[in-house]
Formats: structure tokens, C-alpha cells, sequence
């Protein structure tokens, strides 16, 4: 339970500060531990940010593929998995990533972040095959390129609201799929 307690207060701090929050005497206050107690759920701010990572992303992950289940034809698939992924960024788990991923990270951290994003961008790979693209994997790594814009636009509090954003990144997405 204290570790969940000291996740949760690692995404909250995360999300409320970036990874410059993220300390361990600010865990502490978060939680009502001592800070030494901090240290013996985790030896580092890096391990936090793993432990997140080892959490969340896989969470986030079945929600798109939850969503994706749902679709009945490819192109739905696809319009789906843009969606549930811009959808996810109001989240405080999404915000914890978000801060994660601007920040400096060691490489097992930045690691474990680029094997879920492999885990999502091959969600998609199938659905790509199944419309036709000659290389659905470099199509599915394109087509996150368009979300992981969309995010990037929506997070920075773009002049246009997120439905904006979501709606063009779907346009895109599905123009390019039908191309």
C-alpha cells in the first residue's frame, strides 16, 4: 500500500511539476512518510519513474486496445486508436508520462518508455496489413508520429482546442491509411 501511496504521489507531483518535482523529501511530504522510508521502496528517482512506467503504460495500453476490440473494420480500428490515445491526455497518468518523457531520463527509464510505446505501435500493425500498406510496421511508426503531434499540440495549450486537434489528427490518420 505505501508503494502504490508513493506512485501516486510520484504522478501527481509529476503532473503538477514535471520531473523537477519529483524528489524524494517532496514524496515523503506527499505521503506522510520519512524521507528515509522513501528509500526503501525505491533507490532512485529514476526507479520511481520505471516502477511508473511499469505500471501506467501497460494500463494505458489495454485501454486503447480495449477500445480498438470494439471496432469492427480496420479503418474504425485506426480512427479508434487515435482517439482513445488524445483522449487519454487530460489523465494524470498521462501527465506523469508526458513529464517523464520531456525530462532527462537514465537509459533504463527511457528504455522501458520506448518498449511501450513499440507495445502500442504494434496494436496497429495488423489493422495497416489488413487496409493494404506494402509496410504496415514503418506505417503503424508513422501514424503514432501524427498522435504523438497531436499530444504534443494539445499539452502546449495550443490556440485550438483539443477536439480541434483530435479531429485533424484523425483526418490525417485516416487520409493517410486510405492513401
Amino acid at each position: 500500500m505505501q508503494r502504490a501511496a508513493l506512485l501516486d504521489a510520484a504522478r501527481s507531483l509529476l503532473s503538477e511539476g514535471g520531473t523537477d518535482a519529483l524528489t524524494f523529501p517532496a514524496l515523503a511530504r506527499r505521503t506522510g512518510l520519512a524521507r528515509s522510508s522513501v528509500y526503501e521502496y525505491f533507490r532512485s528517482r529514476a526507479s520511481v519513474v520505471e516502477e511508473l512506467c511499469a505500471v501506467d503504460f501497460p494500463r494505458w495500453a489495454a485501454e486503447v486496445e480495449a477500445a480498438m476490440a470494439e471496432a469492427d473494420a480496420a479503418e474504425a480500428r485506426v480512427e479508434v486508436y487515435v482517439r482513445s490515445q488524445l483522449a487519454l491526455i487530460g489523465d494524470r497518468r498521462h501527465r506523469a508520462v508526458a513529464a517523464i518523457s520531456a525530462g532527462e531520463l537514465d537509459p533504463g527509464a527511457r528504455e522501458k518508455i520506448r518498449a511501450a510505446h513499440g507495445g502500442l505501435i504494434s496494436m496497429i500493425v495488423d489493422a495497416l496489413a489488413e487496409l493494404g500498406h506494402a509496410e504496415p510496421r514503418l506505417a503503424a511508426v508513422l501514424l503514432q508520429g501524427v498522435v504523438d503531434a497531436a499530444v504534443r499540440r494539445i499539452e502546449l495549450g495550443a490556440a485550438e482546442p483539443p477536439e480541434t486537434v483530435t479531429e485533424a489528427a484523425v483526418a490525417m490518420a485516416l487520409g493517410a491509411v486510405r492513401a
